[in-house]
């Protein structure tokens, strides 16, 4: 591995400051002059059709300016709903859905204007249950929806209507003859629940338009070029005519991908011609939202006595709530969840099925725990019957490069194996646990990283200082990341470099901030830029100290001369000579990337925990988390991101759910729906390997999702070791455990 100056060190976060002082600015901290106020009618229930809408009272209220239904839209604007707010149309499909929509020179008017706003409702019954949801004879949320289907590569629809959203099947080898070939099958279901994402900021957004008709959007996001595209689309205007401003997104983890409130307050401004604010209460978050959807996973498992797997078929169910895109990712939570061993007979089914509850979003490696959890629980339950280490297990069924994927992708230079054996190095070192009522449990994940385009411009300024301008949002410390490869690039601190976020007319296009790309590929657009410039400069250099440009070398804000060291420039001097007279003009580095590829990821973790017996409380002692993450260009950031991914999962372990009655959340907010504190959490031990990806400069791989993925099923696994009790539904309550206890005593 090359020697960095400043690659791979721990470098301070370049927004510490800003953030820890108050300073940094979020979305709800903007106001414009002249302001108005957005607000939300929402169904009080889960599936109702309205009878009637009448906003004429609403309307009339001093103080109102705007008050829209779904009537003042045209219908083809609702082209994707699962990022678009829909208004309710005739019909509502979840509690907390958007009826209508006020704007008003205070909160208290618009608060006011919604209870002037007169709805008549006729209720139905609320699909819930997702298993009942897929029976034939289930009231039909959609009557006309028919189910997306994909098998063998052939796209078809359903001939009658169904809530199944999509079915897509996948198979590999003969799943009959690779049972018939084990000498030991199990069959297990396990179900996950639905979660919040749990970022602390209220949805927010500011619309203010120009007298010219341009909107300019403030909102929290994780992609503003995605909010532009958003908004325009939904306006039915040029992207030219909408501009996305940089905020500081207070967490995302997925969800704001979605865009509650952008559209709705760019559509009021439009219609008062007044900026307009809309923030979500903390319950509105909850109920209409994007959280992660809930799962029930069935498979069956088969091995040889030798401990090689023969054959696995499971089946997916999710419950993605009341809207579905004609796409799913379920089919990608398959291929994470088993692409990790080599599994020469398999039959995956995938089902999105939609209920009368809010939409599902992305959340944290989407998909990919929920199958985890049920994969992992499984291979755990195997081992024991083999009567293997789980850890011994997974290493003689692990892929590795030159084996492939379920989807038939084939894996180049991966470092599973070696994050497998640095576990093993770490557990043998902590010794297995003696004490009675204690265990320990493994889980594996792989995660995809996501591809797609993005750029980056590199100013060079005239004291010797760099100017980096992206249009990516930092979620997880990217910048400083960023800011260390320039300053690696040019041999120069870190703080001569300063990162600029610009706006969608300003700032070189990037897709969405998700799924552990950013570091990887806007990485890879900086190291091109970087290069851009670096060509430039030395062109200069080498006319000045005449030499090749190649002789040249960049190292302490100097070009020089590797052999002749006496021969240097520095980098102020190089840019003042080409904006001085007869130069050829300012250096501008420009870097682009477009790549669909990825580099798959692999975490392994282990949980120890202690299980009280008389209370079913279970206790966590100690974690730690492995990871390949190619090469880690600041290892602070990346133990932040797996230690915080790690919270996460022990959040939906034992406590986070969403509570229902009648179609109603019960528990909308941080006090009924907890979340994990200090308190909850042991040290989170981080094991870090690095095997580099073949595809990017530096071997970059990604941090942010993978370590999400297995910690369920590590938790779950350490308190069958504990007990021997199977829990095979999430959370893991207190309540849940001393049932099984007792089921099993008996």
């Amino acid at each position: 591995m090359p020697e960095y100056s400043i690659l791979g060190k721990r470098a301070p976060r370049v927004d510490a400051l800003m953030k820890a002082t108050g300073k940094a600015l979020y979305s709800a901290d903007f106001s414009l002059p002249d302001m108005l106020y957005g607000k939300t009618l929402r169904s009080p229930h889960a599936h109702a059709l309205i009878r009637r809408l009448d906003i004429s009272r609403a309307r009339a209220l001093k103080g109102v300016k705007a008050v829209i239904t779904a009537a003042d839209i045209p219908e083809r604007r609702w082209n994707d709903p699962a990022r678009v707010p829909l208004l309710a149309v005739d019909k509502a499909v979840f509690a907390g859905q958007p009826v209508a929509i006020v704007a008003a020179v205070n909160q208290d008017t618009a608060l006011e204007a919604l209870k002037l706003i007169e709805v008549e409702y006729e209720t139905l019954p609320p699909v819930m249950d997702v298993m009942e949801a897929m029976k034939p004879d289930a009231p039909l949320i959609y009557p006309n929806k028919r189910t997306y289907m994909k098998s063998g590569g052939q796209l078809t629809k359903s001939e009658v209507p169904s809530n199944i959203a999509a079915h897509i099947d996948l198979k590999m080898g003969d799943i009959e003859f690779g049972f018939k070939d084990a000498d030991f099958i199990l069959e297990n279901t396990f179900n996950t629940q639905r979660v919040h994402q749990g970022y602390l900021e209220p949805r927010s957004a500011l619309a203010g338009i120009a007298p010219d008709g341009k909107i300019t959007i403030w909102t929290d996001n994780q992609g503003t070029f995605l909010v532009r595209e958003i908004c325009a689309d939904f306006l039915d205007v040029p992207l030219s005519q909408i501009k996305v401003m940089p905020v500081e997104i207070g967490g995302a983890f997925g969800a704001k991908q979605a865009q509650p409130l952008a559209p709705l307050c760019a559509l009021l401004a439009r219609k008062t011609g007044r900026p307009v604010k809309m923030t979500m209460t903390r319950e509105e978050d909850f109920t209409a939202t994007c959280p992660a959807p809930a799962s029930t996973v069935t498979i069956k498992m088969g091995a040889t006595k030798e401990g090689l797997l023969t054959a696995v078929e499971t089946t997916l169910i999710y419950d993605m709530g009341a809207f579905h895109r004609e796409s799913t990712g379920t089919t990608h939570a398959a291929t994470c969840g088993l692409s990790l061993y080599r599994i020469p007979n398999l039959s995956v089914n995938c089902y999105d099925v939609v209920t009368n509850k809010a939409p599902t979003g992305s959340s944290r490696a989407p998909g990919a725990s929920e199958t985890a959890f049920a994969v992992e629980s499984q291979m755990d339950l195997l081992a024991r019957v083999l009567n293997m280490d789980p850890l011994e297990f997974r290493l003689k069924n692990a892929v590795n490069e030159g084996n492939h994927a379920i989807d038939g992708t084939p894996f180049g230079k991966i470092g599973f194996s070696e994050t497998l054996q640095k576990m093993q190095e770490h557990i043998k070192l902590r010794g297995k646990p003696e004490t009675k009522n204690r265990g320990t449990g493994v889980a594996c994940g792989l995660w995809y990283p996501a591809g797609g385009a993005c750029g980056a411009d590199i100013n060079l300024t005239g004291d010797g200082t760099i100017n980096l301008i992206i249009g990516s949002c930092d979620l997880t410390g990217t910048r400083t990341s960023l800011v260390q490869i320039v300053a690696e690039e040019f041999g120069i601190s870190i703080d001569k470099v300063t990162v600029i976020t610009g706006d969608t007319d300003t700032a070189p296009h990037s897709d969405v901030t998700n799924s552990s790309r950013i570091t990887r590929q806007m990485g890879t657009a900086v190291y091109r830029a970087c290069q851009d410039a670096k060509v430039q400069l030395t062109e200069v250099a080498a006319a000045q100290l005449d030499v090749k440009p190649h002789e040249l070398h960049f190292a302490n804000g100097q070009v020089f001369v590797q052999c002749q060291k006496e021969k240097t420039i520095s980098l102020a001097a190089l840019v003042r000579i080409t904006i001085g007279r007869g130069g050829n003009g300012p250096v501008i580095g420009r870097g682009t990337v477009n790549n669909q590829h990825s580099a798959p990821i692999f975490a392994v973790q282990m949980a120890e925990v202690e299980v009280d017996r008389e209370t079913g409380k279970v206790k966590l002692l100690s974690f730690a988390a492995a990871q390949d993450v190619g090469f880690a260009i600041n290892p602070t950031l990346i133990e932040g991101q797996i230690q915080g991914a790690v919270a996460q999962g022990i959040g939906r372990s034992f406590m986070e759910d969403y509570a229902f009655r009648n179609g109603i959340m019960q528990n909308p907010n941080f006090l009924d729906y907890r979340m994990p504190t200090s308190v909850d959490l042991p040290f989170i031990d981080t094991l870090l390997v690095e095997v580099k990806s073949e595809m990017e400069p530096y071997g970059v791989r990604g941090v942010g999702e993978p370590p999400m993925i297995p910690t369920t099923a590590a938790v779950a696994n350490a308190v069958h070791s504990a007990t021997g009790v199977r829990i095979k539904n999430l959370p893991m309550t207190p309540e849940q455990v001393l049932k099984a206890l007792k089921s099993k005593n008996r």
